[in-house]
C-alpha cells in the first residue's frame, strides 16, 4: 500500500479484512483496492501476476502468500453485452473511482475502506451502521444484486451464519423466490462457494439457513428429496452429526477434507438407490457400487466435485459393509486400508444415529487401540460368538447375509505344449 502511495495512487484496505477487525476478528486476508490499472500495479511489483477474466485482478506475492489488488471500478451499466437476460453480470472492466467502488459492492459491511493517509474509516454505504446493529444488508436493490449474481444469495448465507447477523428484511424476501438462478452458475463456481460455507467453521448453522430459504435444494437436490422424507431421523441427524463434528475439527485446528463431507451430504441418496437395486436383484456389492456411481454423476451436474473427492467417498461408502466382517482375515485386511480412518470416522457417525449397532462401533475402536496379540483374541471371540464371515458383502444398512456360497475350486489352466 505504501508503495503504491509513493509512486501517487490512491491505496486502501478493503472488505472483510476491514469488516473483521472492527469486529475483533482475525482476517483470513487483505485486499487493497487503487486507482493504479492491473498494468501499473505490475509495473511497481516485479513479483505481480495478473488473474481474472470477468474481473482483472492484480496478485502481489510474498513468499507463499499473496495480496489481491484491485482497481476502482463502477458499476456495470449493460452495455456491450455485460449482462445476460437474467440481469446477471459477464464481463466488470468498468473502472471507476472510489465511490463507486463502495457502491458496486454487494453488502454494505463489505465496503468499507481504511485509507492509510489519515488512518481512517471510510464508509459510502452504511457498513459501520450495520455493523454495530448486526444487520447484513445488499447495497442498492436486492432483486437487482441477486441477478447480477446470483452466488451473492449464497454469500449472504455464508456471512450471516459466520458473523452471526441477520439478513435485513429487504435482502432476506428475494432468497426464497430466486434460488432457481443458480442454476446458470457453472459447477465449479458452486462447488467453491459450497466448500467456503460448508468449511468456514459454521456448517450446523450455513446447513440450517440453506434450508430456511430453500437453497439447499438446488445445490444438493437429491439430499433434499429424501429430507423431506426422513426415516426415522436418519438423514437429517446424520448429516448434522457430520457437520458438528466438521465445526469442531476446524475449531481445534484439525483438517477436514470436503470428500468426507460430501461422502455425508450424499449418503442416504445412495443408501436408498441400493436397496432399489437389492430389490431389483442386484449383488450388494454391485447394487452400491452402482448407486455410489449414479449419484455423484447426477450430483457434479450441478456442483462440481474433483476426482480426488468422489474416490474417496466411493471408498468410504463401500467400506462400510467391510465392517461388518470381524472373523478371518478380514479385520486385518480392512484396519490396513488407506481409507480405514476416514470410513472408521463415518462408522461412529452411523452408530451414533442409530443406523449400526453401536456395539459394532466400539468393537473397532477398540480393534484399533490393542496390539497384535488382543486383536487376534477378538477375531476368534467374534467368531465364537458365531459372527457370520460370508463370502458376500453385509448390506448397506449394516445386515450381514444369512447364507454363504460355497467357494467353487479353481481350474487350473494347462500349458500348451510348442507344436
Amino acid at each position: 500500500m505504501y508503495r503504491l502511495k509513493g509512486a501517487g495512487y490512491e491505496a486502501l484496505l478493503v472488505g472483510g479484512s476491514v469488516r473483521d477487525l472492527l469486529l475483533g476478528r482475525e482476517p483470513k486476508d487483505f485486499d487493497v483496492v487503487t486507482d493504479a490499472r492491473p498494468e501499473q500495479i505490475k509495473q511497481l511489483f516485479s513479483h505481480c501476476r495478473i488473474v481474472g477474466r470477468r474481473f482483472q485482478l492484480a496478485h502481489v506475492h510474498f513468499g507463499r502468500d499473496y495480496i489481491e489488488v484491485a482497481t476502482f471500478r463502477a458499476r456495470h451499466d449493460g452495455g456491450e453485452g455485460g449482462l445476460t437476460e437474467n440481469g446477471r453480470i459477464l464481463r466488470d472492466n468498468v473502472y471507476g473511482n472510489q465511490e463507486e467502488d463502495a457502491r458496486r459492492r454487494d453488502f454494505t459491511i463489505n465496503a468499507l475502506f481504511y485509507n492509510i493517509r489519515d488512518f481512517s474509516i471510510v464508509d459510502y454505504a452504511g457498513g459501520l451502521d450495520d455493523l454495530n446493529s448486526g444487520f447484513l444488508r445488499l447495497i442498492g436493490e436486492p432483486e437487482v444484486r441477486y441477478r447480477e449474481d446470483p452466488v451473492r444469495m449464497l454469500r449472504a448465507v455464508r456471512f450471516a451464519a459466520m458473523l452471526g447477523f441477520r439478513i435485513h428484511p429487504d435482502s432476506e424476501d428475494p432468497l426464497r423466490r430466486l434460488g432457481h438462478l443458480l442454476a446458470d452458475i457453472s459447477e465449479a463456481r458452486l462447488s467453491d462457494e459450497v466448500i467456503k460455507m460448508f468449511l468456514s467453521g459454521y456448517a450446523v448453522q450455513t446447513f440450517e439457513l440453506l434450508r430456511k430459504y430453500g437453497l439447499f435444494g438446488h445445490l444438493f437436490p437429491q439430499t433434499e428429496r429424501v429430507l423431506a422424507e426422513e426415516e426415522q431421523g436418519f438423514p437429517h441427524m446424520l448429516l448434522v452429526r457430520a457437520l458438528e463434528n466438521t465445526d469442531k475439527r476446524i475449531a481445534e485446528g484439525k483438517p477436514v477434507t470436503p470428500g468426507f463431507l460430501f461422502a455425508a451430504l450424499l449418503w442416504e441418496p445412495v443408501r436408498l438407490l441400493t436397496d432399489k437395486y437389492r430389490a431389483d436383484g442386484e449383488s450388494p456389492a454391485y447394487a452400491l457400487q452402482a448407486a455410489a456411481h449414479e449419484v455423484i454423476g447426477r450430483q457434479t451436474a450441478r456442483v462440481a466435485m474433483p476426482k480426488r473427492f468422489t474416490i474417496m467417498m466411493k471408498e468410504i461408502w463401500q467400506l462400510q459393509p467391510r465392517f461388518q466382517h470381524r472373523t478371518g482375515k478380514r479385520p486385518v485386511r480392512l484396519y490396513l486400508h488407506p481409507r480405514f480412518r476416514a470410513a472408521y470416522d463415518f462408522l461412529l457417525l452411523r452408530a451414533e444415529v442409530g443406523e449400526v449397532e453401536p456395539e459394532l462401533a466400539q468393537w473397532w475402536t477398540e480393534f484399533q487401540t490393542n496390539d497384535e496379540a488382543l486383536r487376534a483374541g477378538m477375531i476368534a471371540e467374534a467368531a465364537v460368538a458365531g459372527d457370520a464371515d460370508v463370502a458376500g458383502e453385509a448390506s448397506v444398512e449394516g445386515e450381514p447375509q444369512t447364507e454363504t456360497r460355497k467357494r467353487r475350486p479353481r481350474r487350473r489352466k494347462r500349458r500348451r505344449k510348442p507344436a
